[in-house]
């Protein structure tokens, strides 16, 4: 009786202690909002590759995508509180810490910007020289389209100021604008300028598609899309932090084996955009972009910073701190728990 007595508490013990285990292991916020700026364009292929796959779902959250037109707007989302943690270009982490706000991107999609400037096939253009004075679009102004276009033209030795931008998104409405002349020339993502691209409507002038393109544009490594949040949220957050981080670099994971008919399966059909095969024949361009394993490299951000501060004059190098705008080590308790 005894021995029956003592087994009993032990039991009690074990299942009063379960839930108490669960709770400590659960995400501190399970119902989280990302931002993104054009959803269904390539560089944010992973994050849709989670969500329709139940990877979040997986881990516990119920996440709500909030999609808006471009980069910088779904940034605002995120700084105004209306969404926890932003889909988007690594390099803000950068811009935000100049204006002394704190964010730190924990997962990456992209190795490279995936973004293609190209121009009308009925512009006048001979050299980047010639850009001056047309209207250029970009998902958004401000977002990373619009930071690789300023890199071009600072290349050339021509100013912001020398051009407009216009906002034009990331899908049909980006194809209208280029077709219909109301723009001379186009930074964007695939799969709209393989679509462009293919049928003559522009002439691709400087490409950060491939880590090749990357490199010969930017002299290095360029860390592009991740997933990016305020740092009081990351350190209140861990272990929802966590889990975002598990589901996106599994869905990393399975890019790497999936083929092209298991992405179009996966993906919503609006995000072919009317043309199965162009969408698959721009999926190969951007795929060697496509992190492998959700690390931010080093390099990477380094030549980040050297890009950004080469044309606008408010980043000084010397007052930022990289180790500030990125962690790995949501990625490395990723790759660890997915082995």
């Amino acid at each position: 009786m005894r021995r029956n007595f003592i087994s009993t508490v032990i039991a009690a013990g074990v299942a009063l202690a379960l839930p108490a285990i669960a709770a400590a292991q659960a995400p501190e916020k399970q119902k989280v909002t990302i931002a993104v700026g054009g959803k269904a364009a390539f560089y944010y292929l992973p994050l849709t590759i989670a969500e329709q796959l139940g990877y979040f779902k997986d881990e516990g959250l119920n996440v709500e995508i909030v999609d808006f037109a471009g980069g910088s707007a779904a940034l605002r989302a995120v700084v105004g509180g209306s969404a926890d943690v932003v889909s988007g270009a690594y390099e803000h982490t950068i811009n935000l810490q100049s204006s002394k706000q704190y964010f730190r991107a924990f997962v990456l999609q992209g190795r490279a910007p995936q973004i293609a400037l190209g121009v009308s096939s009925k512009a006048n253009y001979k050299t980047p020289a010639d850009l001056k004075g047309m209207k250029i679009g970009v998902s958004a102004p401000g977002s990373s389209t619009n930071m690789m276009a300023n890199f071009v033209l600072a290349g050339a030795g021509l100013k912001a100021a020398d051009v407009s931008f216009i906002g034009v998104g990331t899908g049909n409405s980006a194809l209208a604008a280029v077709r219909s002349g109301q723009i001379d020339a186009i930074s964007n993502v695939d799969p709209v300028m393989t679509m462009l691209e293919d049928k003559g409507d522009v002439k691709i002038i400087a490409d950060t598609r491939t880590l090749k393109g990357t490199e010969k544009l930017f002299g290095g490594p360029m860390p592009a899309g991740s997933l990016y949040a305020p740092d009081e949220f990351i350190q209140k957050n861990p272990r929802t932090v966590q889990g975002l981080t598990n589901a996106m670099v599994r869905a990393l994971k399975w890019l790497q084996a999936a083929g092209p008919s298991d992405i179009i399966k996966t993906v919503p059909e609006a995000y072919l955009l009317g043309d199965r095969g162009l969408y698959l024949s721009a999926y190969h361009k951007v795929k060697d972009a496509i992190s492998t394993d959700g690390m931010i490299p080093d390099a990477g951000a380094a030549t980040t910073l050297k890009s950004l501060a080469s044309f606008n004059p408010k980043i000084k190098p010397a007052e930022i701190d990289l180790s500030r705008t990125y962690t790995n080590e949501f990625v490395k308790k990723a790759q660890a728990k997915l082995k």
